[in-house]
């Protein structure tokens, strides 16, 4: 370090004593323009003069960092005016002047008086004068001039960063640029060798190289495995002077890391796996977990896991775990023990993501097996169907078989089973099941109109073990039978006006049908056989499930007829065909113009017509008078209840009478009497037979002659009577046919006891015999003579 000191000391010295061995005069001659003056042409032609001066030193050099223990001698001011006799002063200004930089007054010899550092300040910028003591004038004009400091290679070269953090990936080829790596030289680049750099490598051999001049770290082995080291550490050192002998240098640390890339394909540790599984294991069930061991790490690391065909390729699964990278075995399909014990599946790994360069390194997957055992157990029955669907008429009988379930017990033993319903499924035990064949059978008439559907659950059990036992559903689907009759959609208020014309609607029916037949309804309309031709009113078929009643004639009266009963017969189209006759009751009220009722009550019309009040009194009298004589006979009822009877004999025809008491049913008593047949005379006559007393022989009931006009109802019974009357066989068998109408007066007067128990003498009945075998028996009681009577 010393030499290198010394001899830029040693050269700055021998030149400085050649200058100073020049005589005077030729320095000045040779650092001074000469008095001729010099022309210097510029680009615009102009000339130039300098004048000369009379200064007389150089420009100055300087080493840094000088050690020695005396000043550092700079160099010498000297001027041509100077005679030697100490009339001039030497004055020094500028960067350091007086601090620095000293300079003797007398002589102009200047000195340095600190230690100086390139680094910091490598040229300082002074000026000189020089001054007559006496007069104080400048004999020279003041002049600038600079001192120049040497540098001397007293800096080290540093990087730029202590610690470097590079990766290059594994398996890379040589010279493989890793990073890159910088060293700096405070000392002057522009003078000698002191910042020129050289990089080498002190540690991380043979595995890295750097570049002497760029200083890039690049790979120096082939092939390196981050599975076998993957951390490197390498240190660089930078050295000046080009790297010769004695210079300077640095050292930085580069941490290296081998990043992983896929060329190590997975490996199952061993070649078998065993596994046990009940055969009862739900679906999905998870039997065991296997893993392929693959060194990459990452994506690289990543695999799948399927079962290679053939055997347990449909009965089982695997499922791969992206967290942990295992194979997990699962349950594909239902196990039997009966049907297989034991399965061997042959399991791939494989990496999902390989890398083309290295396929050549062999295939990247591996094969084990794995053996999976079915152990038995006691299960429960199983059925053949997961549900049953039984379609049934809704007319069947009572106790007729609907359809089977069948279970079988999966076991070995093969038990026996035995089935059973579930009552919590059929609360109305409408079905029922046969323990040992699992027929399922009726216990009640069927409906679909009420239920269309139902459910029910079967259960089979072991009969060996009760607590083995199976669910299955059965849905029962109730078929619909066409057995219910279409029937008005609801009760129709009709009416018609007294000044409506032929053709006029008065009327829309609709009707409703509880059946439900699969190609949809469609009814039909027509009047009853008994009355095709109705004079009054027409039914006319939409021919959309609906029809219309338009009027027949030209006005209608409601003092002759206020009501009208029109029978319709409807009927649909679903086998077997059913009918039923529904009846309107039209009333004939009065109407604006325009059709709007306005009246339907008769004594209504009369009294809008206005009564006199004659007229209003005579009303009032008769009602009086008809008060008085029920008044009157209902105390005549009362005298004769207190008087002897007439008949006391054993033979009294009273013991007869049984009285039940027995109010009925009102409307809706439809067993008694057919109230309907009253109100509608068109209406159809069905055979009804008798419900009290059974006949020997069952007669076919004549259907009567249509009546081809409407008629009133007195008309009706009149007809009604005589058809009965020459009709021997008709009903009714010692019963009582009422008509609720009390007819004209009888041609036979009275035939009451009552009015005979006023009178003071006997009456003669012998009128009775003539009258034919069905008064006979009153013929007997009443006449003949006074003995017999008694």
């Amino acid at each position: 370090m010393r030499t290198y000191y010394c001899l830029p000391l040693f050269i700055w010295t021998y030149m400085f004593y050649s200058v100073d061995a020049i005589p005077l005069q030729e320095k000045a001659n040779s650092n001074f323009p000469t008095k001729r003056i010099m022309s210097l042409t510029k680009d615009n032609g102009k000339m130039l003069h300098r004048t000369k001066r009379g200064w007389m030193w150089n420009q100055f050099f300087l080493l840094e960092e000088y050690t020695g223990t005396d000043t550092q001698y700079v160099g010498k001011l000297h001027t041509d005016q100077d005679k030697g006799d100490g009339n001039l002063k030497y004055i020094l200004t500028g960067d350091g002047a007086g601090s620095i930089f000293v300079i003797d007054e007398n002589t102009g010899d200047i000195h340095a008086a600190k230690k100086l550092d390139r680094e910091e300040k490598s040229l300082y910028i002074l000026r000189a004068k020089a001054i007559d003591r006496k007069t104080g004038r400048q004999v020279e004009p003041e002049s600038e001039f600079i001192i120049k400091i040497h540098d001397i290679n007293d800096n080290e070269p540093k990087f730029t960063r202590d610690l470097y953090t590079a990766s290059v990936p594994e398996m890379s080829g040589v010279g493989t640029s890793v990073t890159q790596v910088t060293a700096t030289d405070a000392d002057d680049a522009n003078y000698g060798n002191s910042a020129k750099v050289v990089y080498s490598i002190l540690q991380g051999q043979p595995y890295f190289s750097v570049d002497p001049e760029s200083g890039i770290i690049k790979t120096a082995l082939p092939d390196m495995s981050r599975e076998n080291r993957e951390q490197y550490q390498v240190v660089i050192q930078a050295k000046d002077m080009g790297g010769q002998m004695g210079g300077l240098s640095g050292t930085t640390t580069v941490n290296i890391t081998l990043t992983d890339v896929n060329n190590n394909p997975p490996r199952f540790p061993q070649s078998t796996y065993q596994f046990n599984s009940p055969e009862s294991v739900p679906l999905g069930t998870h039997l065991g977990r296997i893993k392929a061991n693959d060194p990459d790490v990452g994506e690289n690391a990543e695999m799948e896991y399927r079962i290679a065909e053939g055997e347990g390729a449909d009965m089982f699964d695997v499922l791969t775990d992206k967290d942990t990278q295992e194979g997990i075995i699962t349950v594909k399909q239902n196990l039997d023990f009966e049907n297989k014990m034991l399965y061997t599946l042959r399991v791939d790994a494989s990496n999902t993501h390989p890398d083309p360069r290295f396929l050549h390194l062999g295939p990247f997957k591996d094969t084990a097996v794995v053996k999976i055992s079915v152990e038995d157990i006691d299960e429960p029955p199983v059925f053949s169907k997961i549900s049953y669907l039984i379609e049934v008429d809704e007319d069947v009988k009572e106790g007729s078989i609907i359809g089977q379930v069948t279970a079988y017990d999966p076991d070995a033993m093969n038990n026996l089973i035995k089935y059973s319903v579930d009552r919590h499924t059929d609360t109305d035990w409408v079905f029922s099941v046969h323990a040992d064949n699992g027929s399922i059978f009726t216990l009640k008439p069927l409906d679909r109109e009420s239920s269309p559907w139902h459910n029910i659950t079967v259960i089979a059990t072991e009969l060996n073990n009760s607590k083995q036992s199976s669910h299955i559903p059965v849905f029962i689907r109730i078929l619909d039978i066409n057995d219910h009759a279409p029937e008005f959609a609801m009760y129709y208020e009709t009416f018609v006006c007294e000044n409506a014309k032929p053709g006029q609607l008065i009327q829309t029916v609709s009707v409703m049908d509880k059946d439900d037949p699969p190609r949809g309804h469609k009814f039909f309309f027509e009047p009853v056989p008994e009355f095709p031709l109705n004079p009054n009113f027409t039914i006319v078929d939409n021919k959309d499930n609906t029809a219309g009643i338009m009027t027949r004639k030209d006005g209608y009266s409601r003092h002759k007829m206020s009501t009208y009963l029109l029978p319709v017969l409807i009927f649909d189209n679903d086998y077997p065909i059913q009918s039923s006759t529904g009846t309107l009751t039209i009333r004939v009220c009065a109407c604006d113009n325009q059709g709007n009722m306005q009246s339907c009550n008769a004594q209504a019309l009369v009294l809008s017509a206005g009564l006199s009040t004659g007229a209003l009194v005579a009303i009032l009298l008769c009602v009086l008078i008809l008060l008085v004589v029920l008044v009157v006979l209902f105390a005549a009822l009362k005298r004769q209840r207190k008087k002897e009877p007439l008949i006391i004999s054993k033979d009294d025809v009273r013991d007869n009478i049984v009285t039940y008491n027995d109010e009925g049913g009102g409307e809706e008593d439809t067993q008694a009497f057919d109230i309907g047949t009253l109100r509608n005379p068109e209406a159809r006559e069905e055979s009804k037979l008798r419900r009290d007393v059974m006949p020997e022989t069952i007669f076919q009931i004549r259907r009567t002659v249509p009546l081809w006009e409407n008629i009133d109802v007195q008309d009706f019974i009149h007809r009604r009577l005589k058809e009965n009357d020459s009709d021997p066989n008709a009903p009714p068998y010692d019963s009582l046919a009422t008509y609720a109408y009390e007819g004209n007066d009888s041609i036979a007067d009275s035939l009451s006891s009552l009015e005979s128990l006023t009178a003071d003498c006997n009456q003669d009945y012998d009128y009775l015999s003539d009258w034919g075998p069905r008064f006979k028996k009153l013929a007997d009681m009443y006449g003949g003579d006074e003995s017999d009577r008694d």
